[in-house]
């Protein structure tokens, strides 16, 4: 006798408030949920599909009161062209080699890390993470998770890009760079690979986590288009600016 897969209990908590990191004077409040259980991966990608993040063995979303200005977004890869500057931003970066790690954390990666830190997030919290800390950003993870290294002919490492796989997409967890070379815009060119990479891999989305508007640091994820963002309980068409209303 065949037995089925029993799906485990799943439960959901509030945070308590806290500033919030991309909006000032405001105060951010999370809906939680641990990543454990038989059907994790199925629970992962049930909740990435309504707009949730994981982060380390957490699954999260936004639920902040009066404040709706955190947005799911997601790159529709099989449609997607790259603008004149992101294609000069490939160009530029095109003598970077890449490769795919196990989700293990090491000394070349954090020192990376924590430089990428100290200059762009100076007054952050993950300016302060220890190697231990960045070990369990990378490690913690109960579902697929891979690390993307990007080189230069030197065999440097400039850039890194903690990735998940969900059943029809890639997640960008985290990703950081090499901060001396601003001309080179990293950040851009790791998620046009992404989005190539899951071209490639037949998968249609490339999920970026949160679009911000109103906060720079955030509001640059609009311009990989086609875009789509979770609005009003379902995916629709984003002209980089307002919903369009189109599934």
């Amino acid at each position: 006798m065949r037995h089925q897969r029993q799906n485990s209990i799943h439960y959901f908590f509030t945070t308590a408030p806290l500033p919030c990191p991309y909006m000032p004077d405001r105060y951010e409040r999370r809906v939680v949920s641990e990543l454990i259980g038989r059907d994790v991966l199925d629970f992962h990608d049930m909740l990435s599909l309504t707009g949730f993040r994981r982060s380390h063995s957490v699954i999260y979303a936004p639920a902040c009161s009066g404040c709706q200005a955190c947005i799911p977004i997601r790159v529709k890869c099989r449609d997607y062209t790259p603008s004149r500057t992101q294609s000069r931003i490939e160009r530029m970066n095109s003598d970077l080699s890449w490769q795919i790690c196990e989700p293990i954390s090491t000394d070349e990666q954090y020192a990376l890390f924590s430089s990428y830190q100290h200059v762009r997030h100076p007054s952050g919290e993950m300016s302060r993470m220890s190697f231990d800390d960045y070990q369990s950003l990378v490690e913690d993870t109960p579902v697929e998770s891979s690390v993307y290294e990007f080189r230069n002919d030197q065999g440097t490492l400039e850039a890194v890009c903690l990735v998940d796989r969900i059943y029809h997409g890639l997640s960008a967890v985290y990703s950081f760079y090499n901060p001396e070379l601003t001309r080179q815009s990293l950040g851009t060119y790791m998620v046009t690979w992404l989005i190539r990479r899951a071209k490639e891999l037949g998968l249609d989305y490339v999920y970026l986590g949160f679009w911000i508007k109103a906060c720079n640091k955030m509001a640059y994820k609009s311009s990989f288009r086609p875009a789509q963002i979770y609005h009003n309980g379902r995916w629709v068409d984003c002209d980089g600016d307002a919903p369009l209303g189109r599934e």
